[in-house]
């Protein structure tokens, strides 16, 4: 036989000829799908493994002649081939090819995701875009282009829902993104109204709390329910879907009596004082201004005069700050409002109740603030009416 033998790992010697085993220990990395836990991922481990070579040498006179290499057996038969029926040891868990990992990870990977760009998710985005915008033309006091900007902001928010419902494209993104663009509006549309005097700090403060304690609890519900590894790359990757939020009805209806309540607010400006309607007529339609600032007379007047406006508006604002108080506090008591994803039912019951937790705590302190605001401006009222007496 022709070369050297080097590092046999034993060589036995028989009445037949002799044998040599060669083993080295390798490592090999293997994925392994674990059982089902709250973290819903593929776990990297390694296994060592042993690899095994066997040369068999019968003397033939003087000389010796290597046979077909063959497995290590610790049968005490020595054999040239192995049996086509023999099936390889199985410890009872499954053994996963590279091709198989492959076709595995990249199912787990795509079914995931969804397909976020469609049309509604376009008009909530600009939205979104729109918003800071609008507050922009309030704090400026160009209440006409502000009002006009709002009222497609409005009506986008009603389209989306409509195409989506219709053509069947809700996704998780929609449902997380959608109510975050009313909320970043009412929140812009509210703080800028509020600083202009438009509308009562106490009001403000309900409606900025409701809206702050559930961006609070919407955040620990992205966190407590994203899947591992908890990266910022996937906190904020929205196409990876970990929580559902169904808002109630009574946020819905609060929802469209705060987009009302500010709405009117930007209205009532507008009727106050019909120099800027007139101002933003000369400059978009020239001629028209006469019949806008006309228009707007008329609507005054049919409303009984500035003084029936005004007393209208704040039985609206009351209504509104029930509805806030309500309908923030529902998410407490409803456990359906916020549906976390995922097979761990039990771990999903702890963060859905410390989500409510979250959303109970912090909403109370603003509605005991508000309280505060608005019992120091009804004393400041009782002693401007004491002074005037």
């Amino acid at each position: 036989m022709a070369g050297v033998i080097r590092n046999p790992s034993s060589i036995a010697l028989s009445q037949h000829g002799l044998r040599i085993l060669f083993q080295r220990p390798i490592t090999r990395p293997v994925l392994l799908v674990p059982a089902p836990s709250r973290a819903s991922s593929f776990i990297a481990r390694t296994r060592d493994f042993r690899a095994s070579r066997q040369i068999f040498l019968l003397r033939e006179g003087s000389k010796w002649r290597e046979c077909k290499s063959i497995g290590f057996s610790t049968s005490a038969v020595r054999r040239v081939e192995e049996p086509k029926d023999q099936k390889e040891p199985s410890d009872g868990k499954p053994h996963l090819t590279p091709t198989t990992l492959r076709k595995t990870l990249s199912s787990k990977l795509t079914s995931s995701r969804e397909n976020i760009y469609n049309v509604p998710n376009i008009l909530t985005f600009s939205r979104l875009v729109a918003t800071p915008v609008i507050g922009y033309l309030i704090v400026t006091d160009q209440p006409t282009y502000a009002f006009m900007l709002f009222a497609y902001a409005g009506l986008s928010d009603l389209v989306d829902g409509w195409i989506a419902r219709k053509w069947k494209l809700q996704t998780v993104v929609g449902s997380v993104v959608d109510p975050m663009a009313d909320k970043a509006l009412m929140t812009t549309l509210v703080g800028c109204l509020a600083v202009n005097g438009g509308l009562p700090l106490p009001l403000a403060t309900l409606i900025l709390g409701r809206d702050m304690s559930l961006a609070i609890a919407a955040l620990y519900y992205r966190y407590a329910s994203l899947p591992a590894p908890k990266t910022m790359v996937r906190y904020w990757d929205f196409s990876l879907p970990s929580a559902e939020v169904h808002p109630t009805t009574i946020s819905k209806l609060n929802t469209f009596l705060q987009l009302g309540l500010i709405g009117a607010t930007m209205c009532v400006g507008l009727m106050t004082d019909p120099s800027l309607v007139a101002s933003t007529a000369d400059t978009v339609a020239g001629s028209a201004s006469s019949t806008m600032v006309g228009l707007v007379d008329s609507a005054r007047e049919a409303l009984g005069g500035t003084e029936s406006v005004q007393m209208g508006m704040k039985y609206f604002q009351g209504l509104v700050a029930a509805t806030t108080v309500y309908s923030g506090l529902s998410y407490v008591w409803t456990r359906d409002a916020v549906k976390i994803l995922g097979p761990d039912e039990a771990l999903k019951k702890k963060q859905g109740f410390r989500g409510r937790m979250i959303v109970g705590g912090s909403f109370g302190v603003f509605i005991v603030g508000a309280g505060l605001l608005a019992w120091r401006d009804w004393k400041q009222k009782e002693d401007e009416e004491g002074e005037k007496k």
